[in-house]
């Protein structure tokens, strides 16, 4: 029902509910969530001091110095109440994950999840709303809910994020022979121009897209992927094959390596919305349609 995106109105508690964040069991809803908020708070209280210690302290300067850069556009993101919640959550997933750690790009993949539960409370532009003037509650409560839900996100994709990113690396590989069967003019073109596309597809993988669209465009797309059986790990990889095919006109018209990086690191997306972004979504299903279930078609 949700896949082709979820009223604005409704979209915080169905995130919670496609997350496996929220228990579909309706009665047992309000004891979770406060169990679960409370367990979060509980972490802050048993960990986030030690963000001095010499254990932490590097994990903790990492984050501090990503998130002023997390989208730095957005005036909602600059705001010190805002940026001590991102803090918070990144140093307690961090410490409670040490497989992997704090990775930069992981603190993108809040920003989503905060933006949605705040909406629940906003009626004008989230993007430049006074967080500090919510009440606490309320305050702690998107906190909390934006960790759990970013969690559950990053439980699907650990491997992106552990040493040496093996997740991301076999993913940029599959994009490679992906395209190699679906569009063999663009992929011929990156091997004539000497373009890896580890070059752009690392921060497609790294970062879910989100440094290539606008955070609206981030949010219907995260719509699909909750809704999606292993969106944000296997359709997502159609998704960027989609996204590369989107601008083959473009790409075809360069006539050096340096123009075609450019264009693949800057893609003109700043005026995308829900329109452009449905239709992406639709190819992408195509693809997944005609390749995920008959993997010879794309591998050699």
């Amino acid at each position: 029902m949700f896949w082709s995106g979820i009223p604005r109105e409704v979209r915080p508690i169905t995130w919670r509910l496609l997350s496996g964040y929220l228990p579909a069991n309706m009665e047992r809803r309000d004891l979770v969530l406060k169990r679960k908020r409370d367990e979060y708070f509980g972490f802050i209280e048993q960990y986030y001091h030690s963000r001095t210690d010499e254990t932490y302290k590097d994990t903790y300067r990492q984050i501090h110095i990503d998130i002023p850069r997390t989208n730095p556009l957005i005036p909602l993101f600059q705001q010190p109440t805002v940026q001590e919640v991102f803090e918070r959550i990144l140093f307690i997933w961090a410490i409670r994950h040490p497989a992997s750690g704090y990775v930069q790009g992981i603190n993108d993949l809040v920003t989503p999840f905060f933006v949605v539960f705040l909406s629940e409370f906003v009626v004008e532009d989230v993007e430049n709303f006074d967080v500090a003037s919510l009440p606490l509650d309320t305050q702690r409560n998107i906190e909390a809910d934006s960790f759990w839900c970013m969690t559950k996100l990053l439980d699907g994709i650990q491997d992106n994020y552990t040493f040496a990113q093996p997740g991301i690396q076999n993913n940029v590989k599959a994009l490679e022979e992906l395209v190699s069967r679906i569009d063999e003019d663009i992929h011929n073109y990156f091997k004539r121009y000497e373009v890896e596309y580890l070059q752009f597809a690392f921060r497609w993988m790294n970062n879910l897209l989100m440094r290539e669209l606008p955070l609206r465009c981030t949010i219907r797309l995260w719509d699909t992927y909750q809704a999606e059986q292993e969106g944000f790990s296997h359709f997502h990889l159609y998704v960027c094959a989609a996204f590369l095919i989107e601008w083959r006109k473009e790409i075809l018209s360069m006539v050096d390596f340096q123009g075609l990086l450019m264009l693949l690191q800057n893609l003109p997306t700043i005026h995308w919305g829900n329109e452009e972004v449905g239709l992406l979504l639709a190819e992408a299903y195509r693809l997944k349609y005609m390749f995920a279930d008959a993997p010879n078609h794309y591998r050699r």
